[in-house]
């Protein structure tokens, strides 16, 4: 993980946003950031939502979260850069099992790549989706916009 996270705001409907270093390790032999690539990216602002971020608010962190899809648009080439690009997260949609994840890869002057994700809960121990419970439910809807 690259970067620290900042909550856009507090209370409901806001952005999640999540800096995030374009390492040199990212960049392929077209000289921009490969496409798998921004899968990392996505995962460590979901690792800092979900896990980081409650922590450090003296809450629990999410435990049993699994990606059942991803959607990806590539949007502009991203290249190597002194500045970070922000991961901009919010909530989409939520379901007692899953909810979707929304997000934007970019800066203050263009977006690179759009992306969602829809996440559900699971027990690792009963091998089995669960119910997303009240403390979730309600971390959830700190983020949720149209």
């Amino acid at each position: 993980m690259v970067g620290q996270s900042i909550v856009d705001g507090v209370g409901r409907g806001h952005r999640h946003v999540f800096p995030r270093a374009v390492r040199f390790a990212d960049i392929d032999s077209l000289g921009h950031v490969n496409n798998v690539r921004f899968l990392d990216y996505l995962e460590d602002a979901r690792l800092a939502l979900f896990h980081v971020d409650p922590h450090r608010e003296g809450g629990e962190p999410f435990k049993g979260l699994v990606v059942a899809r991803h959607e990806v648009d590539y949007l502009r080439p991203l290249t190597l850069r002194l500045d970070p690009v922000r991961v901009e997260s919010w909530v989409t949609e939520i379901r007692p099992v899953r909810f979707t994840l929304a997000y934007e890869i970019r800066d203050d002057e263009e977006i690179f790549v759009k992306a969602r994700s829809t996440l559900v809960a699971y027990d690792v121990a009963k091998a089995s989706p669960r119910r997303l419970n009240q403390d979730e439910l309600a971390y959830l809807g700190r983020f949720v916009t149209d």
